[in-house]
């Protein structure tokens, strides 16, 4: 039976149930998850997601990536699989690319059914959860060592493994865990969070089939797996062209080595038009060498599974409006659509044991803005600039009564500007993440939060400008250890179709004290003298559209807002901002004047793409751009 037959053999509310059903669910683990867990980074940071699979191992929910079953499917075969058994694995080269580094754990459920009245109960699908642990060992606080060049140095490796047999956890493996742990109550608490949360999903699931039957309920898994591929196939392939196009995007540094263009390169080929053969090609030959450091992403394991869920979001941005975007989800649907090309082993993308990963954010995060990229030059600039919106910092260090600390944060950033609309402010790239509460960390940790907004002028200016990043400081009030894994220090993100680059990431240690200092993005343990300010400015998002042809109130209104500031408008925007901060005004004869200065001064915009000032500092040769970003 093909997949057009079996989803017209499901009942239509039927099939809706179900699917709501499994979304409900989905939310309902998140928030068990969030309530119960101890961990800042799991319970107040949001740093982690839940999926549901079927017994075919397929990604059967949409609304956030998921983590896959197939490494525990692999070394526990389904039908020896008892109900009330967990696994866990964190290994990120026995993850079938799952897993990108040490500290996300991962937590895997199945759910059992009967098939009949006298069937004995079988696996029917999975309940997953993985998130961002505090500290799983290694040789940093945290558990992300910047200059690591093993990934023996990253913490505690774990193939799949029985956590729980037949609702019976082990303890020595729980007790292996925690010692490896600074925080080994955050870490045990987190974990029974993400236990009990899934076999309360596992339970919830049992009940749908119950319900409805397995026959009926795994005939709408076909049906939704299915309909996700017909909905991509009929309403967002066809708005790319059929051909072949190029491009590419650089992580800036490594940890180990100076900094340098570590290159990420797509050529993307669109085949089959707007028929039922219609695909992608996504080819990485031309990406760099694995780096020393700890950049690298596992991508090419189970044919790049992981990693065709994790690009394929980029493609709604294709989507008629923006409404339609937000209801399309990504599920195992769009597996089918696209084909992965690996270069061979031994590149950032095809790393070889150990080489470290616990940075891989700068490289699957890249991967994101480069498939973007690609599809702008594709589809003459449907897509929004670029973002970076996510970046680890934190401090550590001892109180007076000699117990440590470790207060780390995912900080978020603008994204970038799109054909109809600026960029959202401070948004994460994590689903629901969020900065971390100043009353929490005051009253937990020894320092006081003096500012926290947008950083102002951060977003790349464009006709439609670019998001804004945050700007915090942080005034430490004992001694303490400063740590950063952060990229686009050096190489802002980009803007596209004539918009600018956003502003870098900065960290600075003592603004306008005697011992002000400049951090690079991967720091491990600068020290922190008790007094210091530490101010931190997240990336702005890249600008879309040529900045001089901004709509002038737009720019009158961001200048109000305190989002750009007089001098901002002026020389990005060509507008003569005039009257008081509250009610500022536009003189518009000085502005038509300036604009057409500015463009006679600036001449014809020779690229599609601006990275910022930061890529002719890395060029081997000193070039402004790569040939790729030419039209």
């Amino acid at each position: 039976m093909s997949a057009t037959d079996t989803t017209a053999a499901v009942d239509p509310i039927v099939l809706e149930i179900v699917q709501g059903t499994l979304a409900s669910i989905e939310k309902e683990v998140e928030d068990a998850i969030g309530r119960t867990s101890r961990s800042p980074m799991i319970r107040d940071a949001h740093d982690y997601r839940a999926g549901i699979h079927d017994a075919k191992l397929r990604k059967l929910t949409g609304r956030s990536y998921s983590a896959l079953v197939h490494p525990v499917a692999r070394d526990f075969p389904l039908d020896t699989m008892r109900p009330g058994d967990v696994f866990f694995h964190n290994d990120v080269y026995l993850s079938e690319g799952g897993i990108g580094h040490l500290p996300d754990l991962c937590v895997t459920v199945p759910v059992f059914a009967a098939g009949g009245p006298d069937a004995e109960p079988r696996v029917v699908a999975f309940v997953q959860a993985f998130g961002h642990h505090d500290d799983i060992g290694g040789c940093v606080p945290g558990s992300m060592p910047s200059g690591a060049r093993s990934v023996y140095e990253e913490g505690l490796m774990v193939p799949p493994i029985k956590l729980w047999d037949q609702g019976v956890p082990n303890q020595a493996a729980l007790t292996i865990m925690t010692r490896n742990s600074r925080m080994p109550e955050s870490l045990a608490g987190d974990l029974d969070a993400e236990c009990s949360a899934c076999l309360m999903g596992s339970r919830r699931l049992s009940e749908l089939f119950e319900r409805y039957g397995v026959d009926v309920v795994e005939a709408c898994f076909d049906a939704i797996v299915a309909n996700n591929t017909q909905t991509y196939r009929r309403e967002i392939l066809p708005k790319i062209p059929d051909g072949t196009y190029v491009w590419e995007d650089y992580a800036e540094h490594d940890g180990v080595d100076e900094p340098k263009l570590h290159r990420q390169r797509i050529t993307l080929t669109k085949e089959g038009g707007d028929t039922d053969e219609a695909r992608l090609i996504i080819d990485f030959t031309g990406t760099s060498p694995q780096a020393k450091g700890p950049i690298n992403h596992v991508g090419d394991a189970a044919d790049g599974n992981f990693l065709k869920k994790w690009l394929a979001p980029i493609l709604r941005n294709l989507a008629d409006t923006p409404e339609r975007m937000a209801e399309l989800d990504v599920n195992e649907g769009i597996v089918d659509l696209i084909e992965m090309r690996f270069p061979e082993p031994g590149t950032l993308l095809t790393p070889i044991f150990p080489a470290p990963t616990n940075a891989r954010t700068f490289v699957i995060l890249r991967l994101l803005g480069v498939l973007a990229g690609v599809l702008a030059k594709a589809t003459d600039g449907r897509m929004p600039a670029d973002q970076e919106t996510i970046r680890y910092t934190g401090v550590y260090g001892e109180r007076p009564d000699g117990t440590s600390y470790l207060m780390r944060e995912v900080l978020g950033g603008g994204s970038g500007g799109r054909y109809y609309a600026d960029g959202e402010d401070t948004i994460h790239v994590v689903p629901d993440s969020r900065n971390l509460p100043t009353e929490f960390t005051e009253s937990r940790f020894p320092f006081r939060v003096e500012k926290l907004g947008l950083a102002v002028d951060s977003g790349g200016p464009g006709t439609y400008r670019g998001g804004l990043g945050y700007e915090k400081w942080i005034r430490m009030l004992e001694p303490a250890s400063f740590m950063s894994i952060a990229d686009r220090s050096i190489l802002a993100c980009w803007g596209v179709n004539g918009g600018r680059a956003g502003a870098p990431f900065q960290v600075t240690v003592d603004p306008g004290g005697p011992n002000e200092r400049e951090l690079e993005g991967l720091v491990d343990d600068e020290p922190i003298a008790a007094g210091e300010v530490i101010r931190v400015r997240t990336t702005g998002g890249g600008g879309w559209g040529d900045p001089l042809e901004r709509d002038v109130d737009h720019v009158r209104r961001d200048v109000q807002w305190g989002k750009v500031s007089r001098e901002g408008a002026h020389d990005d925007y060509g507008v003569v901002v005039t009257g008081t901060d509250d009610d500022p005004e536009v003189d518009h004869d000085a502005t038509v004047a300036l604009r057409a200065r500015l463009r006679e001064e600036r001449g014809e915009i020779a690229t599609f793409f601006d990275r910022g000032p930061g890529y002719a500092t890395l060029d081997p040769d000193g070039a402004a751009y790569p040939e790729v970003d030419l039209r």
